[in-house]
């Protein structure tokens, strides 16, 4: 019934300003529209919803992850623009905060201005 239907993630923020600086200016996500007081940002074809609220508390788990075909590059890159990797007791980390498992995966946590734990992840090949 919905395996048709175009994905749209939604994250919550109640500080829109600074969601917005986030996912335009640190994650260069493009920016397709404000709806309603949310912002709309196109993520390769499916659709990214940060929602406004009046409060918000910070996630214990993972919201919204991004798969990419190059992991290290993009952490050095947004390390440069201020990001901070989000490190786990017992979850081995290198020392840049990246995960690699056992078969190959590479991964890396990280908040936004809300404190919603987004990743990004390279699959092995």
């Amino acid at each position: 019934m919905l395996g048709n239907s175009k994905l749209q993630s939604i994250i919550w923020t109640s500080r829109i300003a600074a969601a917005e600086r986030f996912y335009t200016d640190v994650l260069e996500l493009p920016l397709r529209a404000k709806s309603d007081g949310a912002l709309v940002y196109d993520v390769n074809g499916s659709d990214l919803r940060v929602s406004p609220v009046p409060s918000t508390q910070p996630t214990a788990h993972t919201v919204v992850g991004f798969a990419v075909d190059a992991l290290d590059p993009i952490v050095t890159e947004l390390g440069r623009r201020g990001v901070t990797w989000e490190r786990f007791s017992g979850i081995p980390h290198d020392e840049r905060g990246i995960v690699v498992t056992p078969d190959g995966v590479k991964v890396v946590w990280f908040r936004d201005p809300d404190g919603n734990l987004l990743s990004i992840v390279q699959f092995s090949p």
